[in-house]
């Protein structure tokens, strides 16, 4: 399994030795800390006020705390949110952040305003290891899940980013679809999103956070017990034959494994609905028998259809559908009684896909090592 390489050498690799970042610690989290330095259980809340309603960072700030408890949450641990290597604003006006982390990696955080609402799609891992072969992320090899401050932080970024801003723009909704596989950092995507449905913290309802998964069938049936966010999954084949291509994991949980567990994730919620992401690859998985297919598989599952125009990058084989091809393929869906929309491509002017970001800037730091390297020979 490769490794993603070492972004520029202007960022600052940490120590590991560090006092707990607090901005990863959620209600639970917070109220086993709270409770080690003898305070009370009112204080949690206040805590996740100050640190994600408000997002303050200075301990001293925090005037509805006493001072000696000031005292011991500085001497005793830090908050410490993310920063920007580089950001960008499409013409669309997507905001897409490449933030910076410990080790000298980074992730893509985007922001994609809407009329009434405005999503951030956020990673939770370094690259990915699951290998889809129409992913940009999946070719640059996976690195390391990122801890709960990592993923929260993202959030707490982006939020500050657009109150500074000052043009009302605000984060409504939460998508974990952005580099990595969730389920594949169980715990940490788990407390992160308990943090986004705090009311203390961001206040998203359950329907407003989304997460976006390949199929880890197992961490998929035990997601149910722990959580109850949206559900969207990765699916873009209608047989597992074509899925195997697309989708390695499904050579270990095929299609069946996954509809069952999506099946389950839903009994008994009423109103609830799997959302289903089709990338439209030309030529590939966009015909009227795959359409047809689809449609009777997810026949008496409550459903959305995704259609995602495939977004292309350095070195790839496939190409987007064309749109009379995509709006045939949803045509044939509804007809069959499924809601099926289009993605609208947003942000493409600034490398809008996932992994595409990191991809040229990891792209441009290899260049100038050889560059440097080619200007060292010659001197020497």
């Amino acid at each position: 399994m490769k490794s993603s390489p070492a972004l520029p050498d202007s960022i600052t690799v940490q120590s590991p030795r560090r006092l707990p970042n607090l901005l990863g610690y959620d209600r639970k989290a917070l109220e086993g800390f709270v409770a080690e330095l003898g305070e009370k259980p009112f204080r949690v809340s206040q805590l996740l006020k100050w640190i994600h309603g408000r997002r303050v960072v200075d301990f001293d700030a925090m005037t509805d705390l006493s001072k000696a408890f000031r005292e011991a949450l500085r001497a005793s641990s830090e908050l410490r949110p993310p920063g920007a290597i580089l950001d960008q604003r499409s013409s669309d006006g997507t905001w897409k952040w490449l933030l910076r982390l410990d080790g000298g990696q980074a992730i893509e955080t985007v922001y994609i305003p809407e009329p009434g609402r405005g999503t951030l799609c956020v990673s939770s891992q370094v690259g990915c290891a699951l290998d889809c072969r129409f992913c940009s992320t999946a070719q640059q090899g996976f690195n390391r899940n990122l801890s709960v401050a990592e993923i929260i932080g993202q959030v707490w970024f982006a939020s500050e980013a657009l109150s500074r801003k000052g043009e009302g723009a605000r984060i409504t909704n939460v998508v974990l679809m952005g580099m990595g596989e969730p389920l594949l950092n169980f715990q940490n995507v788990v407390a992160a999103t308990s943090l986004m449905m705090d009311d203390h913290a961001y206040g998203l309802s359950k329907r407003r956070v989304t997460l976006s998964t390949s199929g880890v069938v197992p961490a998929l049936k035990r997601l149910r017990d722990v959580t109850d966010v949206s559900l969207a999954v990765s699916l873009h084949a209608p047989n597992d034959e074509l899925r195997d291509q697309l989708v390695p994991i499904n050579r270990k949980y095929p299609i069946a494994e996954l509809l069952a567990a999506c099946r389950n994730y839903i009994a008994d919620k009423p109103h609830r609905s799997i959302t289903w992401e089709y990338v439209m690859l030309d030529g590939v998985n966009d015909h009227d028998e795959h359409a047809r297919e689809l449609a009777l598989l997810l026949k008496g599952i409550p459903s959305k259809v995704n259609l995602i125009p495939f977004n292309a990058f350095p070195g790839t084989k496939y190409r987007r559908s064309s749109a009379e091809r995509i709006e045939a393929f949803s045509r044939i869906l509804q007809k069959a009684g499924l809601v099926a929309t289009t993605r609208r491509t947003r942000g493409d002017d600034i490398d809008g896909a996932c992994g595409q970001l990191v991809g040229k800037v990891q792209d441009r730091t290899r260049r100038r090592f050889k560059i440097e390297q080619r200007t060292q020979a010659a001197r020497t």
